[in-house]
């Protein structure tokens, strides 16, 4: 494969630029991980980021890095990345990302990043130079984990309903307020798992194309691994409250039972996808298993406007942060 001649310093901006939004994405997707396990009272916010931090980073010893080997090598053709598209590509998925938290959006940073890539290679080489089969893989599931999400959500609520029919409300309350510890962590490893490794792939993808890692190469190197995973679990001590709000309480009230529902559908929906290598959306994962568990209890305690309006920033979360990575190309281009 032929790579380009990148300097030193023109790289180590690019990884400083993707540790960022490694950070960014923990911020941005904090909710994901808190939002149900602070709305039903478990845990305080500030106990809640840093359970969920703990979590991020532990899972790097858990996961293989599929999900990385997709975005370093399944994405996009060889000898088409450089500098240049990398920039585009994380400033585009940083922009979509600051606009979407200052409103409140619970949008996805995995999509962003994807939109981000594909709209730098497309502004230098066009769709021609894009590998079908992994963009196809993540837009479909675009659509499969939120549905994934919400039947394993619907699925946890209707069983846990069944067992504890002859309980009391308030044990059950007891029960699951100790549980919904085991479900927040286990969709923590999951955000960790997934989230870290896209960000793992991107700086893998540019220390390939500069020449600084063989094309052959099973793995980036441990500093990439570590740098990722701390800096997500930093991001996520941080927390994003705007998007908890609207997750964890605009969207539907929740208990701890149904956290602890929603949790786990979720997490063993990022379980699932992180086995495969397919870089999904714990916002649109979450959000699907929370839609699910809401509308067991009662369809109408579902608010369905708001979440119509997530879902039309899914919708727009590709094409918004390819358009911003196309200009910033250009841009680049221009300016190094």
């Amino acid at each position: 494969m032929e790579t380009v001649t990148i300097g030193f310093w023109a790289v180590a901006v690019l990884v400083l630029l993707a540790v960022a939004f490694d950070f960014m994405n923990g911020f941005h997707d904090a909710a994901n991980s808190i939002a149900t396990v602070v709305s039903t009272g478990v845990l305080k916010p500030q106990q809640a980021v840093l359970f969920a931090a703990f979590f991020n980073v532990v899972a790097i010893g858990i996961f293989q890095l599929k999900v990385a080997s997709m975005i370093g090598k399944g994405i996009v053709e060889p000898g088409v990345v450089d500098h240049h598209v990398i920039f585009g590509a994380l400033i585009g998925a940083i922009t979509w990302n600051v606009i979407t938290w200052w409103y409140g959006i619970p949008s996805s940073s995995s999509h962003a990043l994807i939109g981000g890539i594909v709209g730098a290679v497309m502004a230098k080489a066009g769709a021609a130079k894009l590998i079908g089969a992994g963009v196809l893989k993540t837009v479909l599931f675009i659509f499969v984990s939120p549905l994934l999400g919400f039947l394993l959500g619907s699925l946890m609520m209707v069983l846990v309903a069944w067992t504890f029919r002859r309980t009391s409300p308030l044990r059950v309350d007891r029960w699951f307020r100790r549980l919904q510890l085991v479900s927040a962590g286990l969709y923590s490893l999951g955000h960790g798992g997934n989230d870290a490794q896209k960000t793992i792939g991107i700086i893998w993808m540019l220390l390939v194309a500069s020449g600084y890692l063989a094309a052959e190469a099973k793995a980036p190197p441990s500093w990439v691994i570590w740098a990722c995973y701390i800096a997500i679990g930093m991001g996520t001590m941080f927390g994003g409250w705007r998007i908890v709000k609207t997750m964890g309480q605009r969207l539907t009230k929740l208990k701890p039972v149904g956290g602890f529902c929603a949790e786990t559908g979720g997490a063993i929906t990022l379980f699932i996808a992180t086995a495969l290598g397919i870089p999904v959306s714990t916002t649109h994962t979450i959000t699907g298993a929370i839609v699910g568990v809401g509308s067991v209890r009662n369809a109408s305690t579902v608010r369905w406007a708001l979440a119509g309006n997530i879902v039309w920033a899914w919708i727009f979360t590709i094409p918004a942060s390819a358009l911003v990575a196309g200009a910033f190309y250009w841009l680049s281009l221009t300016l190094y």
